[in-house]
């Protein structure tokens, strides 16, 4: 039995065709003396390597020195470039401008000092073309890219990218190389909801395509820094900063609309799970083992400490009581992929229930260890707690997944 939804269509465009299957936008700002080179280079190699018809828009934002009149002169000049001008400033905010303008059924953003080997564009582009994925970045962080720059912004970069998959969870391993592309209409569903306009915009429309369960490809590229760039490093990454603290913030309290996004754009499973294989199963088995494992450190400091005033028995009790509550909430949000606030008091009372169980599993055990053992010495006291929170650990999740079974 296979799921009924169609798999994304490939670009239907011959090579005589007379709309472009690709849109490459060159955002610039006050870049007059480098935008001719840049444009008719990217125009040179489109012309001779790229099989498809293409257009190639200088987005313009706010630029007051020749920038424009430059635009222009080339558009004049070259009947695939054309010109987008915007009064205010912003890198995102060129992007979706000219994106959402576009016809084209691809598209594509490059930085103006072609810091990336345009020989990387058509492996960027084909699997969006051919229907295979949804987005692609180039990454100057896969062992098979070359990368020359300096230490300070080599360091930078990878440590941004660390911060993104600590806090934000993110799978791609390069947000902010300026070497992208989407298929139109996947920006066409993300757009209305990335809301920076700078510099963050990238790693804001990957972590929402990646969370609508988008696929993402990866192009190692060869990349050579721009001595002459002009980003000011510490402005955008406080910029960025208050990106992941917003976008963080509307991940955990469900602000965004995650599930109809990816019912509208996300890909569907290639087959029907087999029954004995509950959907997404390996993945929350995993997660699930992981909160497990933290809880039950929790769990054993906290009962070390209540031990001795309050006597085992108690501090079993406080232990379990506090780990559960915290677990069922972790467990909600990170296995079962539940966000909001819908249903929540349920589900916790449903952990309760299992906190319950888990109770007299472990208590039991307690008793029965006492009763036969007088005073046990405390390390084995400690292992048969360890045994009998592993019954009741298996227990919960089977529980919590009856409860709150959500396919993520």
């Amino acid at each position: 039995m296979t799921f009924t939804r169609e798999p994304r269509a490939a670009v239907q465009a011959r090579p005589t065709a007379p709309t472009a299957v690709l849109d490459v936008v060159v955002p610039v700002h006050n870049e007059e003396i480098d935008l001719a080179p840049c444009v008719r280079r990217l125009h040179a190699h489109l012309t001779a390597h790229f099989p498809y018809p293409f257009r190639i828009t200088v987005a313009d934002n706010a630029s007051v020195d020749g920038t424009l009149a430059v635009a222009e002169a080339l558009a004049a000049e070259l009947p695939e470039v054309g010109v987008l001008h915007l009064d205010a400033k912003g890198r995102g905010r060129a992007l979706r401008a000219a994106w959402s303008a576009s016809p084209a059924p691809v598209l594509a953003y490059m930085d103006v000092d072609l810091s990336t080997d345009l020989a990387a564009l058509l492996p960027l582009v084909a699997p969006l073309i051919s229907g295979h994925s949804d987005l692609a970045i180039g990454t100057r962080l896969a062992r098979t890219s070359r990368v020359v720059r300096g230490a300070k912004r080599e360091v930078i970069s990878r440590g941004y990218n660390l911060l993104l998959r600590g806090t934000l969870a993110v799978r791609f391993s390069d947000a902010q190389c300026g070497f992208k592309a989407i298929r139109a209409d996947v920006a066409a569903g993300l757009l209305p909801l990335v809301q920076d306009t700078g510099w963050f915009f990238d790693t804001e429309l990957l972590v929402l395509a990646q969370r609508s369960g988008l696929r993402i490809h990866e192009v190692p590229v060869d990349w050579v820094d721009d001595p002459d760039s002009r980003v000011d490093i510490v402005a955008t990454a406080m910029a960025d900063l208050r990106g992941i603290g917003r976008l963080g913030r509307a991940l955990v309290t469900g602000a965004l609309p995650l599930a109809d996004l990816r019912a509208q754009l996300g890909r569907a499973p290639l087959h029907a799970p087999p029954a004995q294989v509950p959907a997404g199963l390996p993945r929350q088995l995993a997660r699930f083992a992981a909160v497990g494992v933290g809880s039950t450190l929790a769990y054993l400091l906290l009962f070390l400490l209540a031990r001795g005033p309050l006597g085992a028995q108690p501090a079993n009790l406080l232990a379990l009581l506090v780990t559960a509550v915290a677990n069922t909430a972790a467990n909600r949000r990170l296995t079962f992929g539940v966000t909001g606030r819908r249903h929540a008091g349920r589900h916790h009372l449903q952990g309760l229930l299992a906190f319950a169980l888990g109770l007299a599993l472990t208590s039991g055990s307690l008793a029965v260890l006492h009763a036969t053992a007088g005073t046990p010495p405390r390390a084995l006291e400690l292992t048969v707690l360890i045994a009998a929170n592993l019954a009741a650990t298996a227990l919960r999740f089977t529980l919590l997944r009856l409860a709150m079974h959500h396919r993520a």
